[in-house]
């Protein structure tokens, strides 16, 4: 390696360096005004139980079978029933459950948004980082091809003067000349 090598070698290092202080000072401004995993509050977690709770393939069937014998008891009973046809009280009871559970839901939707968003973030820093890595890895390829194309063009200047000094050599003691 020449000095010229050196160099080139010792600005990748720095121009590598100088990218990442400016990558870490980025991050690090970020997780200053971001807080780290907050622990969920009460309500955070109710709504969580609501929603895995409705979301679910067991509450659905509950529900059902819980509305179709409320339905057919009723019916069964007739005019003595406790929520006779059409069945005001069971509307009354589902129109509860839809208030209480769709802001429920909206509010873990909410907060599965913003940890989606977190996570997305810490992808792009993740991939800011191997794209870094990469342009270094190319930038080393680069100066070798530049290394291994200054050794050949070397290489084919002093194959060019033997050929000349060799031409040169039998121009001179041709036997043409001889004679």
């Amino acid at each position: 390696m020449n000095i010229n090598d050196n160099s080139l070698l010792q600005k990748l290092r720095e121009s590598r360096r100088l990218r990442r202080e400016k990558f870490l000072n980025q991050k690090n401004a970020a997780s200053a005004t971001s807080s780290t995993a907050p622990t969920l509050t009460f309500g955070q977690r109710m709504a969580d139980g609501v929603t895995s709770t409705i979301g679910s393939w067991r509450f659905i069937i509950i529900q059902s079978v819980l509305l179709a014998c409320w339905m057919v008891g009723n019916a069964w009973f007739g005019h003595n029933a406790w929520d006779p046809y059409p069945f005001i009280l069971l509307n009354l009871l589902l129109s509860f459950q839809a208030a209480y559970t769709a802001p429920a839901i909206m509010m873990s939707q909410t907060r599965q948004s913003d940890m989606d968003r977190k996570r997305a973030e810490n992808d792009f820093e993740i991939n800011v980082k191997a794209e870094l890595e990469i342009e270094l890895l190319h930038e080393k390829i680069d100066l070798l091809k530049e290394k291994e194309i200054q050794a050949l063009t070397e290489a084919i200047r002093t194959l060019t003067a033997r050929l000349d000094a060799a031409a040169a050599q039998s121009n001179s003691t041709s036997p043409a000349d001889k004679t």
